[in-house]
Parts: C-alpha cells; structure tokens; sequence
C-alpha cells in the first residue's frame, strides 16, 4: 500500500466528519509521527511532507552515510555499503534520504495507526461540537425526536447531533412523538468523558424570556426590556416589562390585541398562564401589579427583613393566593418579598400555628403551602377545594376545620 492519496485510503472519515482538508492532512502526520516514534525509538530525523491540495503524503527518513561496521543508531546512522546499493557515487558523511512505505510500518502498525486517525478525528468533531454547542448555551433550538426513554428524550439536530431533554426538563404537560420537532433553550454543554453532553430545557425562565424575543418584534429591537421573569413551568408565569419610549405599552405590546401575540408562548409552553406587568422601581406598586389579578388596598415594606405586608378585601385573597398558592409565590420571587397577605376588615385571627398541640406540623406546613397560616384563611375555604388544593384526606381538613371553629365558638 502506497503512501499516496493517503485521505481516500481513509475515506469513510473524510467523508462522514465535517473536517476540512487541511485540518484532516495535520492530524494524519500527528498520527503518522506517533507510529514513526513508535516503530524507530525517534521521529526527529523524519520529514512528512503534506501536500492537502492533491491529498497526498510521503515520509522521508533521513539518515548519515558511515563506514561499515560503525553503526551505532540504525535509524540515525546507514553503512556505506548499504547507500551505494541506492546510488553508487554516495560518499562517508553525507544524509541519505529514503522514502518510507506505508508498507514498511508492518500490518500491525497499520492497523493501530488507523485506530489512532479514529480516535483523534473523533476528539476534533467532540472539540469543536463542544465549542459550537458552548456558543449557543442560553439559545433557543430546535432538534427532532430521535428516540423517549423514562428519563430523558434524545433529540437529533439537523447535522445529527445529539442533544438530551431530560425528564426534569420538561414541561409536566409535554408530550412527544418521534420525528416531532422540539423546542427548548441549551441550558449547558458539558464533557462527558471526551464526548459533549448538549441539555436542553423547557422548563427555564430564560427561555419564556427568550421566545418573548422570538415573538415580539418590540422585544427583538430593544424597545421593550424583559425586565424578571419567574415560573412554575406548565403552569404560570409572571414577566416584568418595560419600556424605554414612553409612546409604547410595553404589557400591550406583548400581549397583543385579545392575546394574539403571547398566544403562540402559551401553546408553545402546554397553555401556561402567562402574567404581562409593567415594571416598575416603586416597589409598593410593583407588589401590587404582581399580585394582579388580585386587586390590593395597601402595602407596607420591612425593607430590612424583605417583607410586605399587604391588606386586601377578604373576597380577593383567594385570587391572591391563586391555585396551588402559585401567584403569591411567583410574585413574592418577582419582587424580591415574602409577601404576607391580611384581610382588611378582620380584626381576630390566629396563626395555625397557635393550634401545635391539636394539629401536626406536618399539616399546618401543607395548609401554609397554598397560602393558609391563619385559622380565619382556613375557614373561608370550602371543605372540598381544600381537600382539592392539599395532599390532605377530607377526614383529616373537616377535623380540622371544627378544631378551628371551636376556637371561635369559644
């Protein structure tokens, strides 16, 4: 086998890598001096000429011409004899240059040079994916379904990357179909032993901020700023906007007449409840848009515990609070406070917390879970919605809801 043409003797690598010429001619001597270094004990005295534009490669070994029986090196060092055989007028001390064959390395140093070539054509593609996919890390992508398995689903992008959508990524709702094609932000790129790991998610906020930016050409430009956004994935989302143009609606201009605009996020995100608010630094009034669609009577700041305190009508507490306790919580993580919500108008209460000898710990936390930790929050609740609300059975909630009636009874 002739050292010519040396890339169509690997041509399953040329052609299957996305690896140019001259990148693929490099790694070949790389290899080609490890197989040398091997075989002779050195490669310093070898030229491996590359020649990329017609694809081929030749190797030279370079030896000085001695007397016979001076020998010391047999790879630095060739008898006079020997030279003469090649070119009679050769004279002591001068280089003899011989070409190498292929050939000439033995069957066995071909085969571990091939497998070397793999190896290091791998760890390029593995190199430059990594820093291709590391680029991207923050960016919405789009891969199809290549194969679900109980932990995670295995996309392929259009090249024929690999990248993993993990369970804990996904949106409660999503369902996938093979060949369907997904959507999501590259939250990391990772190396796995040599090969890069690429992780999409779904669940991010960064991605409901960067499909904002998709959708919204106001958003796109720079008009409008997306100021926060927090989440429960599939289920609500509250984004903070604002605008440097005073001319501009920055929550109108996202949501579009009727919802025409942030329609699409929503379908995209399994129908998840997106709030649109505008921000603002008045961090009262801030509170108070967070909590919408809850309308607030007054708010006041501990500025030193991040705590607000707000009062509001008893019939908008549960809009407050919202389902599962999600809106007081999104709100509190939009704004920065612990938000503590009080009825306006109710002069008597007791914290659940008052009842420790009659009710378990464990039970006041799963009330305090959707916003209940006063004993009057828990009575204005129907039996049934708060059996739906908690992981509590009904005989647990209606005796605890007669151990707080009690109390007022009394």
């Amino acid at each position: 086998m002739e050292n010519i043409a040396l890339i169509d003797s690997f041509s399953e690598f040329k052609d299957d890598k996305s690896i140019d010429r001259v990148t693929l001619m490099s790694i070949l001597e790389e290899t080609f001096r490890s197989a040398l270094k091997k075989k002779y004990g050195s490669d310093d005295n070898f030229d491996i000429i590359v020649n990329p534009d017609k694809g081929d490669l030749e190797i030279w070994r370079n030896r000085v011409i001695v007397d016979d029986g001076e020998v010391e090196d047999e790879n630095q060092e060739v008898t006079i004899t020997e030279a003469r055989k090649i070119e009679t007028d050769f004279e002591v001390g001068e280089d003899l240059s011989e070409e190498v064959k292929l050939m000439h390395l033995g069957r066995r140093a071909i085969l571990a040079l091939r497998q070397n070539l793999i190896a290091k054509i791998h760890e390029h593609d593995n190199t430059n994916l990594y820093k291709q996919f590391k680029e991207l890390e923050g960016e919405v992508y789009t891969a199809e379904v290549h194969h679900i398995r109980h932990k995670a689903v295995i996309l392929l992008d259009d090249d024929g990357n690999e990248v993993i959508l993990p369970k804990e990524k996904q949106i409660s709702s999503d369902f996938f179909r093979k060949g369907e094609n997904v959507r999501g932000i590259i939250e990391t790129v990772e190396l796995r032993g040599n090969k890069p790991a690429i992780i999409m998610s779904r669940t991010s906020p960064l991605f409901l901020e960067k499909l904002f930016e998709q959708e919204i050409p106001e958003v796109f430009d720079g008009l409008i700023n997306v100021k926060n956004v927090v989440r429960v994935p599939g289920e609500k989302a509250k984004v903070a906007v604002d605008s440097y143009d005073d001319r501009i609606d920055p929550v109108g201009a996202c949501v579009g007449v009727k919802g025409s605009r942030i329609h699409g996020i929503v379908r995209e995100l399994g129908n998840e409840n997106i709030d649109v608010i505008n921000y603002t630094n008045n961090i009262q009034l801030y509170i108070t848009r967070a909590l919408s669609p809850a309308k607030v009577t007054s708010v006041k700041l501990n500025e030193e515990t991040k705590r607000a305190e707000v009062m509001m009508k008893p019939e908008e507490v549960s809009r407050a609070i919202g389902r599962g306790g999600h809106n007081i919580r999104l709100a509190g993580q939009l704004t920065g406070y612990e938000i503590d919500v009080f009825r306006e108008g109710v002069e008597e209460d007791v914290e659940l917390t008052e009842f420790s000898d009659e009710i378990d710990a464990w039970i006041i936390s799963e009330f305090a879970k959707i916003g209940l930790d006063t004993a009057k929050s828990v009575l204005e609740q129907e039996v049934s919605d708060l059996v739906k609300r908690t992981d509590l059975e009904e005989e647990t909630v209606i005796e605890v809801v007669n151990i707080l009636k009690s109390e007022f009874d009394d």
